[in-house]
């Protein structure tokens, strides 16, 4: 015998987080919208260390910038979802018998638990001679460098969006140092109204330079993604 539902559908899943003593009312929605997130639940089926790995899936999707035998470097890696991705789409690892295998070299302020086929050191990318240790631990120059680093909230909208910019405009910085002729440069920026020296910075040195805000993105959120692929080189 079939048990009958309410008929409300999934109305009934959803997750309603209470507030409590010691929690404020801005952490008990942060945490009802973890709990109700489909890209967080995936991530926990997958096997991923975040929901940020969806955003990367969907932009090389579109993209193609990370395939077998890229070397990538990935800026502030940590907690590592990015790096898993890249491991496996530039066959990092060795699973894809007969493509060429790819290196993914992840940099941040701390410690990162391991992954098979990530190589991960703690290093200050805005330190002097960082491009030349990151070239040294690959042997070379890179394909890909991403980022998805975000500053500290302050909670107020236009210093977080002028700090992620001049973040952003650190790690292109790197990236003209350190790509290959052709490589590509990915990081998250705030929208916000700053972005128009990002932006004539990256067409200087980039054949093509979009603009993308990723389905796993949250639609309340005001980040987007730069996607700059065919670097050259020239200032």
């Amino acid at each position: 015998m079939v048990k009958k539902t309410s008929g409300r559908g999934a109305r009934d899943l959803k997750v309603k987080v209470k507030t409590a003593r010691g929690r404020k009312l801005s952490s008990a929605r942060w945490l009802e919208r973890q709990l109700n997130d489909p890209y967080v639940r995936r991530a926990q089926a997958d096997g991923y260390r975040g929901r940020a790995a969806y955003k990367l899936i969907e932009l090389d999707d579109k993209y193609r910038f990370l395939v077998p035998g890229a070397r990538v470097v990935d800026l502030g890696a940590a907690p590592g979802g990015w790096a898993q991705v890249a491991v496996k789409r530039v066959n990092a690892d060795g699973a894809r018998a007969g493509k060429p295998q790819g290196r993914v070299l992840g940099i941040d302020l701390q410690e990162i638990d391991p992954i098979p086929g990530a190589e991960f050191h703690v290093l200050d990318f805005l330190e002097d001679e960082a491009d030349e240790r990151v070239k040294g631990w690959l042997g070379g120059a890179a394909d890909v460098v991403m980022s998805d680093m975000a500053a500290a909230a302050s909670g107020h909208k236009q210093t977080d969006h002028l700090r992620i910019i001049a973040l952003c405009e650190a790690a292109a910085a790197l990236a003209f140092d350190v790509l290959a002729e052709g490589g590509t440069f990915v990081a998250k920026v705030l929208a916000g109204g700053a972005e128009a020296s990002l932006q004539a910075l990256l067409k200087q040195r980039f054949a093509k330079v979009a603009n993308v805000k990723p389905p796993a993105s949250r639609a309340d959120s005001s980040e987007k993604y730069v996607v700059a692929t065919g670097f050259h080189g020239a200032g």
